[in-house]
């Protein structure tokens, strides 16, 4: 039996994008939900973060839902972190709390949004944590906050390398993230012990995809690759200033040469326009 990555992007919208309540289980686990606030029941919306103009840039989400609370759950999988990453971060969440304010919606009867982002890289070097909440609070009273918008990043790679033996479900949830790709031979009787981790797995067996689902597995791999590869040459590109400072203080030359590959290899364009700076307009006629 093959088991697949769930990190890889056709994968991880199969599991938590189709399933409530599995991503109920996952997000339970993962955000500071106040207590007694659990996720008890959960709607999709569409990830498609439309803006209201048509000068405004398009982005979307890898999951989108709102609870019955009527709090909505934004949620991504990053597998090549760049710090413009975090700029997309905060722009969606800032367009689903503010979308709320229909008019005749009065501000006070808006309903808070929490960003959960699982990044496949070292987000923090500095710090030994893997597990970072981000609210806006008073710079010198941290319990007086304004409540709105709140932010979670979770570091895949330094949860691995922690090693954590606990039962506890946000545990057993991240060794499903990390555990289990395309070596595993077999599963930890503890992750079966959980009923949505025990569903979860059914959908990272290699049979429940299709062919076209399995072709498009391996075609995501590719423009992980690539991308990573991009990345790499914008960092040399900008005198190892970081890859978006490359971008963003580099030539027009270049910006249009990584453009060019990233559409080539199959990348929605309002990414491109995140990574590179370019207009959407501008990279259609490229």
């Amino acid at each position: 039996m093959k088991y697949l990555d769930p990190k890889n992007d056709l994968i991880f919208k199969k599991v938590f994008g189709e399933h409530p309540d599995i991503l109920r289980s996952f997000l339970n686990s993962m955000l500071p939900l106040p207590e007694g606030q659990q996720i008890v029941e959960l709607e999709y919306l569409s990830p498609e973060m439309i803006p209201e103009t048509f000068l405004e840039k398009f982005t979307s989400v890898d999951v989108r839902c709102k609870d019955n609370l009527g709090r909505q759950f934004l949620v991504e999988m990053q597998m090549n972190w760049t710090t413009a990453f975090k700029q997309r971060v905060l722009f969606n969440a800032s367009r689903a709390y503010v979308t709320q304010s229909d008019k005749g919606v009065e501000f006070r009867s808006l309903k808070p949004v929490y960003a959960l982002n699982l990044i496949n890289a070292n987000y923090l070097p500095q710090s030994p944590d893997y597990y970072h909440h981000y609210a806006v609070v008073h710079l010198k009273d941290s319990n007086e906050r304004l409540h709105g918008l709140e932010f979670v990043f979770i570091e895949l790679e330094k949860f691995k390398a922690r090693n954590i033996a606990q039962k506890k479900l946000q545990v057993l949830w991240l060794r499903f993230m990390t555990e289990i790709n395309e070596r595993t031979e077999m599963i930890d009787p503890e992750l079966l012990e959980q009923p949505e981790i025990q569903k979860a797995i059914t959908f990272v067996m290699e049979a429940s995809l299709s062919k076209a689902e399995k072709l498009l597995y391996e075609k995501n791999w590719d423009r992980i690759s690539s991308e990573k590869t991009l990345l790499s040459a914008a960092l040399a590109e900008g005198e190892a200033k970081g890859w978006e400072k490359g971008i963003e203080e580099g030539s027009m030359k270049v910006k249009i040469e990584i453009a060019k590959r990233l559409k080539k290899s199959g990348m929605p364009l309002a990414e491109i326009a995140n990574i590179t700076g370019l207009s959407r307009e501008d990279i259609e006629n490229i």
